[in-house]
Formats: structure tokens, sequence, C-alpha cells
């Protein structure tokens, strides 16, 4: 293999793992945010306890969490198929990432939200507040500084979870390391692509906690 052939091959493994991260991420999040939203309303010291439902989704999520990535990458190979008609390729593998990465945002979000002072979240409901006002209101603004180191951290999980899709043709740069350091042996590329993937968690991992410090009304 050419050098020019193997640049462009890991350049399109970078776009296709940037791909799958980012893509993952949101919709992870538009699942796991709401999830980690109802975890802290729905506590016995929340805006709206609901001790039944509290327990229920604590225990699905903590279910979904105790899976390990990988085998939850093949048992929902099917699922997968039915969503996207193809096992295979970067496309593929968000769905797997999705569903991965969903419980523990919602985990990451319960915690940020739970860190916001409960004088806040009393003053606004002896105003009058609605539960929905004080999410929207108190605890989410609130919140926002830790809910984006959150994000910084969700983001770099999902990262290494793509490159485990490696393994069943999951592409990006996970993809090239199995098919092209592992099993031809070019010990050249394993290590580009383990220093890209390094190099990508320290950029996006930077990139956002500048981000929350820079909201942070606390600092």
């Amino acid at each position: 293999m050419s050098a020019e052939t193997t640049l462009l091959m890991l350049i399109r493994g970078l776009g296709e793992s940037l791909y799958m991260t980012l893509l993952s991420t949101v919709c992870a999040y538009a699942l796991g945010l709401p999830l980690g939203i109802a975890l802290v309303a729905t506590d016995k010291a929340g805006v709206k306890p609901l001790a039944a439902f509290h327990g229920v989704l604590g225990f699905i999520i903590n279910l979904a969490r105790s899976i390990p990535f990988l085998i939850l990458l093949i048992a929902v190979l099917p699922f997968t198929r039915f969503l996207v008609g193809t096992t295979i390729g970067s496309t593929a593998t968000v769905v797997p990432l999705v569903i991965g990465a969903a419980p523990f945002i919602a985990r990451l979000v319960e915690s940020s939200l739970k860190e916001v002072d409960r004088g806040a979240v009393d003053a606004a409901s002896s105003m009058g507040a609605s539960p929905m006002q004080i999410i929207i209101k108190v605890l989410l603004p609130e919140a926002k500084p830790s809910l984006l180191v959150g994000a910084a951290i969700s983001v770099t999980t999902i990262l290494g979870y793509s490159a485990m899709a490696g393994i069943v043709g999951g592409g990006g740069l996970g993809d090239i390391a199995i098919r092209y350091g592992y099993y031809r042996y070019k010990k050249d590329i394993m290590f580009i692509t383990i220093v890209m993937l390094v190099v990508i968690v320290q950029v996006l991992q930077e990139i956002g906690m500048k981000i929350a410090k820079k909201i942070d009304k606390r600092i």
C-alpha cells in the first residue's frame, strides 16, 4: 500500500470517526437529556416526586448501562439492520452508539442537575413556578457548565465506543486499526490510528472544558 493510499485511508477514517461520534452524541443527548431530567424531577426530593416511576426508570437505565458495549453492539445487529438496512459502515454504527451512550448520558445529566443549589429551586417554587418552569428556567441554566463538562466526557466516551465498532466493520479509525494494524500486522498503521484517536480525545475534551469554564458564572 502506497503512502498516498494510506494517507487517504486515514483521512477517510478520521472523517468517519468524527461523523459517528458527533451524530451519535447529538442523538444520544436527544434521548439521555430527557431521561436525566426525568430522574431528577421524579426523585423523592425532586419537583415532581413519583417514586414508582423513578424506581422503574432508574432500574432500566442501570440495566442498559451494565451491558458491555461490544456485547450490545452484536446484540442489536438485527435492530440495526432493520433501521438502516445494513450492519456495517459508519451509519450503522450510530445505532448501537446511541443505545449504549444514552443511559450513560442520562446519569451524567442527573448528576449535573443535582449539583444545583437547592435554595434556587426552593425560591422558584415559593414564587409559584411550575415544575416545568423550574426545570427550564432554574435547573438547566444553573447546571449548564456541569452539563457541558458532561458533554465533553460523553463525546470522548462515544469516540472510544466507535473505535470498538471496528471489530464488526463499523468504519472509522477503529476499523482501520483492526483490519490493517491487527489482522495484517501493520504496526505503523496501528500506532498512527492510536495517536490520532488520542489527539482527537484531547482536542474535544479541551474544547468542552474551555466552553464550560467560559460560561461558568461561579468563576
